[in-house]
C-alpha cells in the first residue's frame, strides 16, 4: 500500500480502519476467463437518481429483513434516450487489484486524455425510455463489455489486488478489490479478491439462462473463497429485468445515458475510509449487508463499473465525457475504458485538483488535496439490441 504525496490530517482521532484486498479478472469469449495479473486461469442506506432534464423518476423499496440484502427498483421515465484495526491513513491507497485480460477484453491504458474543461460536479441525466426488460418487440438487448486494468505503479510486478471478469454468454461483470493492508501481515492483499471473483463466475454459470441473480451469485461466492483477506464487490448481470446488481463497499456502477449519469451505486462505509468489505467465514461484514439494484435500461445506455480507484479519482461527469468523446469517435468498450482508466490514473497523481476522494476527506475533518493513487479497474458495457 503506497500513500499519496498529499498530507491527510484530522484534528481528532482518526477512525479505525480496515485494509482492503483487490483482485482482478475479466472474463471473455463463450467461456468465462478469469485474470489474475499473472497468467489466466479459465473460471469458466441512501442511493442516487441523477436527473439532467427533470425526467427521472424512481421508487425505492427496502424488501429485505434485517440482516438481508437492501433491494432497490428503479423505474426511468422521459425519452431520448470483521475488521482488521489500522490506521486508515496510513495508506490513503487500501485497495487494489490488477487484471491482465484477454487481448480481446482487457489490456494496458490508452494514451492519456484530459477534459480539463469538465468541471468537479456530478451531473447526471435522464433520458430515458422506460424499456419493458431485457427483451424489446422482437429486439432483445445484451452487453458487450471491454475493460482494463492498471495496478498500482508500485504494484506492478505482482499484479495488484484488484480483480475483475466478464462474462460474455452470461452477460454478467463484476469487480472486486481487496484490501491491501493485509501485505503487512505477510499475506498476498489480491488472493481473496481472485478467489471471490473466480467463484462468482462459477456461480453465474449455476444461474438460469436470462434470470441471473447477483445477491445469490455473492452468496455463494463468499462461502467458497476460504482465502485469508478481504474484499468489496460488485456484480452486475444484464437479465429479463433490465441491469440487475449487488454492490458492497465502495467499488461500484454507473450507468450513463445520452450524455448524462442516471444512476450511481452508492458508497457502502463504516467511517471515511473504512468500506464494507467480505472476509472469509462470517468476520468481515455479510454478502447479505450488500445493496442490491434492478434499473430498467435501453439500446444505447452504458454501464462502467470499477474500483474506487476508479470512483475516487474521477466525478461521474468526467467518466460521462469520456464516454460521450469515445461514443462519437466511434469507439469500442475497451478502448473506452483504457482511456477513462487513463484519465483516473492521471487525476491520481495530480496534486493540485480536487477530486472525489479529497472532496470527501474534506467533508469528514482532514486536510487533503488532489488525487488517490491506488489500483484502477474499469469495465465498460454497451447496451446494444440486436434480432431474436
Amino acid at each position: 500500500m503506497a500513500t499519496t504525496s498529499s498530507v491527510l490530517m484530522r484534528v481528532e482521532s482518526p477512525p479505525a480502519s480496515v485494509y482492503t484486498l483487490g483482485l482482478g479478472k475479466a472474463c471473455g469469449q463463450p467461456i468465462c476467463r478469469l485474470h489474475t495479473g499473472r497468467s489466466p486461469v479459465v473460471a469458466t442506506g441512501g442511493t442516487k437518481l441523477f436527473s439532467c432534464n427533470g425526467k427521472v423518476t424512481g421508487s425505492m423499496k427496502n424488501r429485505g429483513q434485517a440482516g438481508r440484502n437492501m433491494f432497490y427498483h428503479f423505474s426511468l421515465f422521459g425519452l431520448s434516450g470483521s475488521q482488521s484495526a489500522s490506521n486508515p491513513f496510513a495508506n490513503t491507497e487500501r485497495k487494489d487489484f490488477h487484471s491482465s485480460s484477454s487481448a480481446v477484453h482487457s489490456a494496458g491504458a490508452a494514451p492519456d486524455v484530459s477534459f480539463d474543461g469538465v468541471a468537479p460536479v456530478d451531473r447526471t441525466d435522464s433520458s430515458a425510455v422506460s424499456p419493458e426488460q431485457k427483451i424489446l418487440g422482437d429486439r432483445i438487448l445484451k452487453l458487450v463489455s471491454g475493460s482494463c486494468y492498471l495496478p498500482h505503479p508500485a504494484k506492478e510486478e505482482t499484479g495488484g489486488e484488484d480483480a475483475h471478469f466478464i462474462c460474455v454468454d452470461e452477460q454478467a461483470i463484476g469487480v472486486a478489490d481487496g484490501v491491501g493492508g493485509w501485505a503487512d501481515l505477510g499475506i498476498d492483499a489480491g488472493q481473496y479478491a481472485r478467489e471471490l471473483m473466480s467463484h462468482s463466475v462459477a456461480a453465474i454459470q449455476q444461474e438460469p439462462k436470462g434470470s441471473i441473480d447477483p445477491a445469490r451469485v455473492l452468496e455463494k461466492a463468499h462461502s467458497s473463497t476460504k482465502a485469508r483477506g478481504s474484499s468489496t464487490a460488485c456484480i452486475v448481470a444484464l437479465t429479463d429485468q433490465g441491469v440487475h446488481a449487488v454492490n458492497l463497499g465502495d467499488s461500484g456502477f454507473i450507468v450513463v445515458r445520452d450524455g448524462c449519469t442516471i444512476f450511481r451505486s452508492p458508497v457502502q462505509q463504516h467511517d471515511f475510509n473504512f468500506t464494507y468489505q467480505l472476509e472469509s467465514g462470517n468476520r468481515g461484514d455479510l454478502p447479505s449487508s450488500g445493496q442490491v439494484f434492478t434499473i430498467p435500461v435501453a439500446p444505447g445506455d452504458v454501464v462502467v463499473a470499477g474500483t474506487d480507484g476508479l470512483f475516487d479519482n474521477l466525478y461521474n461527469s468526467e467518466v460521462t465525457a469520456v464516454i460521450v468523446h469515445a461514443i462519437r469517435a466511434g469507439l469500442g468498450p475497451q478502448v473506452t475504458a483504457q482511456k477513462i482508466a487513463a484519465l483516473a490514473r492521471q487525476r491520481a497523481q495530480d496534486q493540485n485538483r480536487q477530486t472525489p476522494f479529497s472532496t470527501a476527506a474534506q467533508e469528514a475533518g482532514f486536510r487533503y488535496y488532489g488525487g488517490k493513487l491506488d489500483d484502477i479497474t474499469v469495465v465498460v458495457s454497451y447496451i446494444t439490441s440486436s434480432s431474436t
